[in-house]
């Protein structure tokens, strides 16, 4: 079992940047993929980036080069920069972790860019 919970969402103005973070109730390197997804109104939820457990990244084309995946392992906590932010970002943002093929998911956080 891994509990995980995200913060740092908010309201940003097209262009702006937020920072998300999402904390592990364990240790990250005991999870083979962490990662962000995004979920926008009335849509399904989409991948937006991925880190492994040997920390290779893997990103959505559309947030390529405006977003960048990390994550603090002493603190147990993955983060997602996003810059130059879109009125298409708006979404409620998922972290979610894979352990032995089982998939975790945190709450949410909503992400708002009014056009």
């Amino acid at each position: 079992q891994v509990q995980l919970v995200e913060s740092g969402g908010g309201s940003v103005q097209a262009g702006g940047s937020l920072r998300l973070s999402c904390v592990a109730s364990r240790s990250i390197l005991s999870l083979n993929v962490m990662g962000w997804y995004g979920q926008a109104p009335g849509k399904q939820r989409d991948l937006v980036a991925t880190i492994t457990r040997g920390g290779s990244t893997n990103y959505a084309d559309s947030v390529k080069g405006r977003f960048t995946i990390s994550r603090d392992i002493i603190k147990n906590m993955v983060y997602l920069q996003m810059n130059s932010l879109k009125p298409e970002d708006t979404a409620v943002y998922y972290c979610h972790a894979l352990s032995d093929s089982r998939g975790y998911w945190g709450q949410g956080t909503q992400v708002t860019v009014p056009s």
